[in-house]
């Protein structure tokens, strides 16, 4: 998968659309990832023994193809791939510069 954790994106179509926020989770089986403030619903959690019951707000998965990576300049942006000196590198599409990986 293109997308990794601590990715700035920008969410292109749906309720959120124009959303900026990062990726804090990634599932590459389902080809989804979880967006900080995006896509957002509302659980009821029945009370419990001890526990007053309460709403809860959670994010929902989203499909990759509804977000767009931002880059340098803060544009949109696609992944695209390059090998140098024999490692594989994540680069930007438009401005073919490296991305910075971050660390969590």
């Amino acid at each position: 998968m293109k997308f990794k954790v601590n990715d700035q994106v920008i969410v292109t179509s749906g309720k959120d659309k124009g959303k900026k926020s990062k990726i804090t989770r990634v599932l590459p089986r389902k080809n989804q990832v979880v967006v900080v403030g995006a896509n957002m619903y509302t659980k009821h959690v029945r009370k419990m023994q001890g526990k007053a019951g309460e709403i809860v707000q959670l994010e929902r998965p989203l499909a990759t193809a509804k977000i767009a990576i931002i880059n340098d300049k803060g544009e949109a942006d696609r992944i695209g791939y390059i090998i140098e000196d024999g490692v594989k590198k994540r680069i930007f599409k438009k401005t073919k510069t490296v991305i910075k990986e971050s660390k969590q």
